[in-house]
């Protein structure tokens, strides 16, 4: 996969359908690329009005707008990668029915558009930061692997489910309403003290899910070092854990994909 994803043909493509891609999401609509932004900051002021003015959730945290923003662009990267790449090969039939060229190309272009999105998003919580009061530090050099780490995951969800997909197009919505139960399910809205003060182990092990262990490293990082993370709460060795995680669903997406791509021109 590596070698030929690299190639000369292959990367044209790539940045093709990418642009492709990024183009067509908000062709039509009057904001345009504005909606790359505006999405996750219509998403986290609602979120902030609910829980952090009326339910008083963020009262304990420092800088919760920040917190709460950091929260929620991460889950919309993670949320629209997931999405946009299970959904990319069946999506993109036509092409793959006429030309000869690796599938999997099609769903890192789809996923991709995300990183684009995303990398706007954090331009504006790291202003939002500044503004909000929060020291820049050496912490913040591990955004970007903490993102890639959050990218892989997505990309190999992407890789097994849409290879799936394109038979049993149920994947898809069923992976949606998965995506609904999590969110409630990661410390997004709430801090994961809340839940270690009822049970430690709970909280070690809502944090052994990638995202849970991305979206509050991040928060570290970014923002304040009393962030609970999956070190402060079992040690750095668990960390690696989760990264495990990360690589054996990364694995299997490309093991399952390549065993099935050679299908998708007869089944999508």
């Amino acid at each position: 996969m590596g070698k030929t994803l690299f190639s000369k043909k292959n990367r044209v493509l790539l940045a093709e359908l990418t642009k492709t891609d990024f183009k067509l999401r908000y062709q039509g609509s009057v904001l345009g690329y504005m909606w790359a932004v505006l999405k996750p900051l219509l998403m986290f002021a609602i979120l902030y009005v609910v829980f952090a003015k009326v339910l008083r959730f963020g009262d304990s945290i420092p800088h919760y707008p920040v917190y709460l923003l950091v929260g929620t662009v991460l889950w919309n990267f993670f949320n629209e990668c997931a999405q946009q790449g299970i959904h990319a090969i069946e999506q993109r039939g036509d092409l793959i029915r006429k030309l000869s060229f690796p599938k999997y190309i099609v769903v890192v272009s789809a996923t991709s558009t995300a990183v684009i999105n995303v990398l706007i998003n954090l331009c504006v919580v790291i202003v939002f930061a500044l503004i909000n009061g929060v020291t820049p530090s050496l912490t913040w050099l591990l955004v970007l692997p903490l993102l890639a780490e959050l990218y892989f995951l997505a990309l190999g969800i992407s890789l097994l489910l849409g290879a799936m997909n394109v038979k049993f197009r149920d994947i898809g919505s069923i992976w949606e309403v998965l995506m609904q139960a999590m969110f409630y399910a990661v410390p997004i809205i709430y801090p994961v003290s809340m839940v270690a003060d009822n049970s430690v182990m709970a909280a070690k092990i809502m944090l052994l899910n990638p995202v849970a262990q991305v979206i509050q490293d991040m928060r570290y990082s970014l923002i304040t070092h009393e962030a609970v993370t999956l070190t402060s709460l079992s040690g750095v060795v668990w960390e690696f854990v989760s990264i495990g995680i990360v690589a054996v669903v990364l694995v299997v997406g490309i093991l399952y994909f390549r065993k099935k791509a050679k299908y998708f021109a007869e089944e999508v």
